[in-house]
């Protein structure tokens, strides 16, 4: 019996070593998951140093359903809250470094919220104000936004690009303004110094009901989103950069909306420079004349371009994508392919997101997630499909999740799951 209890104990000591060692092997692998590790990162340095770098989040309804890996750059996460924030830092930069924009100046911009809201966040930052032009049918609160964040806010009424008063066109003409401003005031003060008080009077106002914000800043500079390419070079430096080390390059498609054309014009090329095979597509809300430019080679269907254009055509609920002109920014993009996408399922992918993994997102997050679900059926079951949650559903409380207002244009949602995406 005796040898019986020292094999019986040998083989517990045995027993106890590995289980030990193994719990310390388990231990030292896993400690740098610990919230409270001794590898802490470093605090990032103010606002703008908390831009990007993103989270990429497994979409898992939607990977679930479709047999794919559909993955979503949160850059709803940004301090400003939506993917803009990466392009305000760079076009500020950028045009602080060329002289364009110097310190105490106003940034212009006409935008339809998003990009506008990041660059009333930022600008502070680099000692600058800003004024935004935004059209009137955008969502309210996104105006409030621009508000609180201490820039100026005019809100016109919708009219064509090539209209004098289209937003963008005023917020050009205030960049205009605010030079001419400074450089009569730079003036007066030379020949009077009682000169400035008197041009930061009446003699100002009556010339622009917007002089009174314009003539205290130090010239103005239009961000001009749609045509300046550091829009491209945020996404082409920054955000494709991430997904590719995000992912260990291991994809297959990247697909997203467009309205500047920056996002996906900069992904899209830093991608296919890094992998040729990668497949990049375009998803494109009701209106919009892109789909036809990818996948036809022109704007306008035959129907348009024989002079049957809608005076006013179809404008979606879907805010800030889709454009019926080509942008110096969108002309760089790499596309395999487009999709069509329609307002009611951008409504109904929001709440079916909504109820099954908890995302909040906004419009064209939705839009987006929409092109996924479109690209991974096209695909086929294995295949890593990356697209942009531009936005949470905050900004867009008194549209697209205000029953009232969908009711009024039939988007109600009424799916209880993915029966929309036919």
């Amino acid at each position: 019996m005796a040898p019986v209890r020292t094999t019986g104990a040998i083989v517990a000591a045995i027993s106890i070593s590995m289980a030990a060692f193994s719990y310390f092997l388990f231990f030292k692998r896993n400690t740098s998951t610990l919230p409270f590790n001794n590898k802490k990162k470093k605090p990032r340095k103010g606002v703008v140093d908390a831009i990007g770098n993103t989270p990429l989040i497994r979409i898992n309804s939607l990977s679930e359903a479709t047999g794919c890996e559909i993955l979503g750059k949160c850059e709803f996460l940004n301090p400003g809250g939506s993917v803009k924030d990466r392009v305000a830092v760079k076009i500020i930069e950028e045009a602080l470094a060329s002289g364009d924009l110097v310190p105490g100046g106003v940034v212009t911009e006409g935008s339809a919220g998003s990009t506008a809201i990041s660059i009333a966040t930022v600008a502070p930052a680099y000692g600058c104000k800003c004024h935004v032009v935004i059209p009137d049918d955008a969502a309210i609160e996104k105006a409030q936004i621009i508000e609180a964040l201490g820039a100026t806010v005019e809100r016109v009424r919708p009219v064509s690009i090539t209209h004098k008063d289209h937003f963008v066109n005023i917020a050009r003409r205030r960049a205009v303004e605010a030079n001419e401003l400074a450089a009569k005031k730079a003036k007066a003060s030379q020949v009077d110094g009682n000169g400035l008080d008197r041009m930061n009077g009446c003699t100002i106002d009556q010339e622009n009901e917007n002089s009174d914000f314009l003539s205290y800043c130090n010239g103005g500079f239009f961000a001009d989103q749609f045509e300046n390419l550091a829009n491209f070079r945020a996404h082409y430096e920054g955000t494709g950069p991430e997904i590719w080390e995000q992912t260990s390059g291991c994809l297959d498609a990247f697909v997203a909306a467009a309205g500047t054309g920056g996002t996906v014009a900069g992904v899209s090329k830093f991608l296919q420079e890094k992998n040729p095979n990668i497949k990049c597509f375009l998803i494109d809300p009701p209106g919009s004349g892109l789909f036809n430019k990818v996948t036809r080679g022109v704007m306008y269907t035959k129907e348009e371009a024989e002079g049957r254009r809608l005076k006013n055509p179809f404008d979606t609920i879907t805010e800030g994508i889709g454009i019926n002109r080509l942008t110096k920014n969108f002309m760089l993009a790499n596309l395999d392919g487009a999709f069509r996408g329609t307002d009611k399922e951008a409504v109904e992918m929001s709440r079916f997101l909504l109820r099954n993994d908890g995302l909040f997102l906004g419009s064209s997050s939705a839009m987006n997630c929409v092109g996924a679900f479109r690209v991974a059926k096209a695909l086929g079951p294995g295949h890593t499909i990356v697209t942009i949650l531009c936005d949470s559903g905050m900004r867009h409380l008194s549209k697209f999740y205000d029953a009232t207002y969908l009711a009024k244009y039939g988007l109600t949602p009424t799916a209880n799951g993915l029966e929309f995406m036919k």
